[in-house]
């Protein structure tokens, strides 16, 4: 039997990967400058046959299949072409293309939107891009620093002991988002605790944001919206490797050093991209009286992501990556953190990986995919007060997620149709295990989703319609979330959009409550009211979004209203104390809440000779507000504004190239006044404080020198939070609130870059 499978594989290669004695060369070129372009990809649609130019912009493809074909050039900060030619057997034919440059990658390929590979403009919801010129510019070592440079996300720390982030999306807490690596759902809770300081730049080649409900496709928690982590893929053969070190004016230190590179057979039916980073961060005392407001930090990633082109219309795809994660907070960190006063030290051990076959027919009409993928955690902890023995816990995480999807293209009248079905199977075991406090939670979470959504779609309409089925284990019934979106072009260049989505959270642990925060002392802890009820969530989102293009102009306007309401929404209430004096809270439900509000952007770019200018701004407004008044302390009174949450915040980015090479970047992120959380300790009795508003400015210079062809040294320096805007009112000492920390996180800091790219 297994002689046969092995003659029927081997049969079906020899099938795929037939030979014709017919080639395609050519050139591609910029349409402005008229130089040839290196390392453009070229791609005969709807197969793995593909190659890239070489240095001085020429591509040669052989052995190509006989036919009408279509070739699809694409290059970053370019706009894709697609061009028609007939490959003829015993020739060599000749195709050039010329492609034009876009300042802002106003129209990418994205694949949030639908779960399958569409242009931007042409996607049921907007779709908001982050790259890795943007991690470059804004001088970042991780995701959670880059995030707020998109209209309504912003990211917090919310603990000055271990540095927990916590990213919102429209108003609502982290909970509320989805977080996918390469569109699969294996961030769990406890990932979620630290994760986005866990996933290095180097690592991603874009990340991908879709804000408003996500539950239709990507099943429980994304609520808010959906963010998508795709990681690099092999595309040529290069290496880089890069430092950049950051030092604050209290001497401390944040040095972040990157390794990556990309391997292809000759072939290019086989690749590799291989990546390894470090970072080493000091402790930061901002009122130096002996207690951390930035912990300690070693975080090591190293990994790989490879593909095997089974045929010319197939790949199988594989990334593994394992993470070390070492953090440290509070007081006397050079002791054991048993010795200290206050102390919140983690050592995470993180291995995660995933594999894909994906399959299309000759014509473009049909796509199989099947995929697996797992995270596994480690983590040993200790979260304590007054040199408690007992405060140490250890804690493992084991996430999967395996699905199978389907995708038929066919012709319907004047429109096309698209219809994606799929299943999958997503299970999460947690042991969080912390003895001193009484505290052992086991939570085994099993789901099994289905969905199908149809979108009809041309150049001026699009509709959209699906639902995902899924039943959760903590559920008694299964849950049906709908959505439809609807798209209109009215004139070229305007896009009108309106949707609906629906989604809900189950009553499970979530990352805020796998977290003990230091407090007046001792510690505070969450717990499960026993009756938690599900939340259930109705989300509309309105949009215009509008391109033109104007001579050596380019320029994107987007507006965007959301409304959002959470029935049965979970609620933090504090319960008293335990017998040693720890705070108790116990998330509940409450009545309902609401978001609203809009989101606006603009991005400008023009390019006149050598020079090149691009500005992106973003501008958020939004009020989140619970239905009946909440009272969450016996100390203050009851309100309906959701704590941390700002009215207002936006950001700013600019970057000009004034002469050939040399490159300046400015950087702005704003945060209006917001309401937070006091609780007793170094304050006589818990408080809400409205805090100011910041601004976080940055300003990077850098240089290019060209070495030897493609060869480039890239030296680079300049300051972030260049008004040292930082919290003025700080709790001091053993009895200080962990979790009152609000605003710009980082001192300002000096830092210099160099990078090398072969």
């Amino acid at each position: 039997m297994r002689l046969i499978i092995l003659s029927l594989f081997t049969f079906h290669l020899s099938l795929s990967f037939a030979q014709y004695d017919a080639h395609l060369t050519g050139h591609v070129l910029d349409e402005k400058t008229g130089e040839h372009l290196p390392f453009v990809n070229v791609q005969i649609k709807g197969t793995n046959i593909g190659t890239v130019t070489d240095e001085s912009g020429h591509y040669l493809m052989k052995d190509l299949p006989i036919g009408r074909q279509t070739i699809i050039f694409s290059y970053v900060g370019y706009e894709t072409v697609e061009l028609p030619v007939n490959i003829e057997a015993d020739k060599t034919v000749e195709l050039k293309a010329v492609l034009s440059e876009m300042s802002k990658q106003l129209n990418g390929v994205v694949v949030t939107a639908n779960r399958y590979a569409t242009k931007r403009q042409e996607a049921a919801t907007i779709v908001n891009v982050l790259s890795p010129k943007l991690f470059e510019t804004t001088a970042v070592s991780c995701m959670a620093e880059a995030m707020s440079f998109q209209p309504g996300l912003r990211v917090e720390n919310s603990c000055s002991n271990c540095g927990k982030t916590d990213l919102r999306i429209n108003g609502l807490q982290g909970q509320y988002t989805q977080i996918l690596m390469d569109s699969r759902p294996v961030f769990s809770s406890m990932a979620s605790v630290y994760g986005l300081e866990q996933v290095p730049a180097a690592m991603i080649d874009r990340i991908e944001v879709v804000r408003g409900g996500g539950s239709a496709m990507y099943g429980a928690n994304a609520i808010a919206g959906v963010v998508n982590i795709i990681t690099k893929e092999p595309v040529r053969n290069f290496v880089n490797i890069s430092n950049i070190t950051h030092i604050n004016e209290h001497a401390g230190y944040d040095v972040h050093t990157d390794l990556n590179a990309s391997v292809l057979s000759e072939n290019r039916k086989i690749g590799a991209y291989l990546f390894a980073c470090h970072r080493t961060r000091s402790a930061y005392d901002r009122d130096n009286d002996g207690f951390s407001e930035v912990p300690q930090l070693r975080l090591t990633t190293a990994g790989a992501r490879l593909f095997f082109k089974t045929s010319a219309y197939s790949k199988i795809t594989a990334e593994y990556h394992h993470t070390t994660d070492y953090r440290r907070g509070g007081n006397s960190i050079d002791l054991e953190p048993h010795k200290a006063d206050i102390a919140e030290q983690l050592r995470h051990n993180i291995d995660a990986g995933s594999l894909a076959f994906d399959w299309y027919s000759q014509d473009n009409r049909h796509c199989v995919s099947a995929y697996s993928a797992v995270q596994h955690i480690g983590r040993e902890s200790y979260f304590g007060t007054a040199q408690d023995l007992n405060a140490y816990g250890r804690s493992t995480d084991l996430t999967s997620n395996t699905g199978l999807q389907y995708r038929f293209s066919y012709p319907c009248g004047p429109m096309q149709g698209d219809l994606t079905v799929g299943a999958e199977y997503t299970y999460n075991g947690l042991h969080d295990q912390m003895l001193g406090y009484n505290r052992d939670i086991r939570q085994n979470v099993h789901v099994v989703g289905a969905y199908a959504q149809n979108e009809w779609k041309n150049e001026q309409w699009s509709a959209l319609v699906g639902a995902r089925v899924e039943k959760h284990n903590f559920l008694r019934k299964p849950v049906v979330a709908p959505r439809a979106t609807l798209r209109y072009t009215p004139v070229g260049g305007l896009v009108l959009r309106a949707g609906y989505s629906s989604g809900y959270r189950a009553p499970q642990a979530y990352d805020e409550d796998l977290h003990v925060a230091a407090v007046g002392g001792n510690v505070s802890l969450i717990s499960l009211d026993p009756n938690l009820r599900p939340e259930y969530s109705h989300s509309a989102t309105l949009s215009a979004d509008w391109y033109h293009t104007f001579g050596n102009c380019e320029l994107n306007l987007t507006a965007e209203g959301f409304y959002t309401y959470l029935q049965d929404v979970f609620f933090l209430r504090e319960d008293g104390t335990d017998a040693a004096g720890n705070i108790l809270f116990t998330r509940t439900n409450a009545n309902g809440a609401w978001v609203a509000g809009m989101n606006l952007e603009a991005k400008f770019g023009f390019r006149i000779e050598a020079v090149n200018f691009q500005l992106s701004a973003g501008y958020t407004f939004q009020q989140s507000r619970y239905t009946v008044p909440q009272q969450w302390s016996a100390d203050v009174p009851a309100q309906s504004r959701m704590l941390r949450t700002p009215d207002n915040y936006g950001y700013l980015l600019f970057d000009i190239e004034p002469v050939r090479n040399f490159t300046v970047s400015l950087n702005a992120k704003a945060t209006g006044s917001m309401l937070v959380p006091h609780l007793a300790g170094y304050v006589p009795a818990d408080e809400e404080v409205t805090t100011p508003s910041f601004w976080d400015l940055g300003i990077r210079l850098a240089y290019d020198i060209h070495l030897y062809k493609h060869y480039c040294l890239q030296l680079s320096g300049g300051v972030r939070n260049l008004l040292d805007q930082f919290q003025r009112d700080l709790d001091q000492g053993p009895l200080r609130d962990a979790g009152y920390i609000y605003g710009i996180t980082t001192p300002r800091s000096y830092f210099l870059g160099l990078a090398l790219k072969i």
